[in-house]
C-alpha cells in the first residue's frame, strides 16, 4: 500500500505529467502536491477543481444517478486535465488531480496508471 507521498511520486513519474494533488473537496484543502511550479500553481488548481468535483456531484443528486464519478477530464488546448475520485477506505471526499501536457501524454495510459495508483494508496 502507497502512502500520500509515495502515489503522488508515481502520479508525476505518468509521462507527460506537469503536476499532481491529493484534494480534499469537502474542504478545497490539497492534502499533498508534486510538479506545477511557473507551469500550473497546484494549490489554486486543487481549490478550483474542487468546485467542478462538487457541481457534479450536486448534478448527479439532482438527475437521480446512482452512479460512481470514476474520473472528470478537462482538454484544454496544451493540457489535460485528469481528476480521479478515490474509493477506497478513508477516502471518502478526495480526489487525485493529474495535469498532463497534451504532446507528451497518452491519455488512456494515464488514466489507467492514475487507476493503478488509486488502488495502492492508503490514507
Amino acid at each position: 500500500m502507497a502512502n500520500t507521498e509515495t502515489a503522488l511520486k508515481e502520479a508525476a513519474s505518468i509521462e507527460g505529467a506537469i503536476g499532481a494533488a491529493l484534494v480534499d473537496y469537502t474542504s478545497g484543502m490539497a492534502l499533498g502536491t508534486i510538479g506545477g511550479g511557473k507551469e500550473l500553481d497546484l494549490t489554486v488548481a486543487a481549490a478550483g477543481n474542487t468546485d467542478v468535483v462538487r457541481a457534479k456531484v450536486r448534478t448527479m443528486e439532482m438527475l437521480g444517478l446512482q452512479e460512481d464519478i470514476e474520473d472528470i477530464l478537462i482538454t484544454l488546448g496544451t493540457q489535460y486535465h485528469l481528476i480521479r475520485l478515490l474509493k477506497g477506505r478513508g477516502t471518502n471526499g478526495l480526489f487525485l488531480y493529474l495535469a498532463l501536457s497534451k504532446d507528451r501524454a497518452n491519455l488512456a495510459m494515464a488514466r489507467h496508471q492514475l487507476k493503478k495508483i488509486e488502488s495502492d494508496l492508503e490514507i
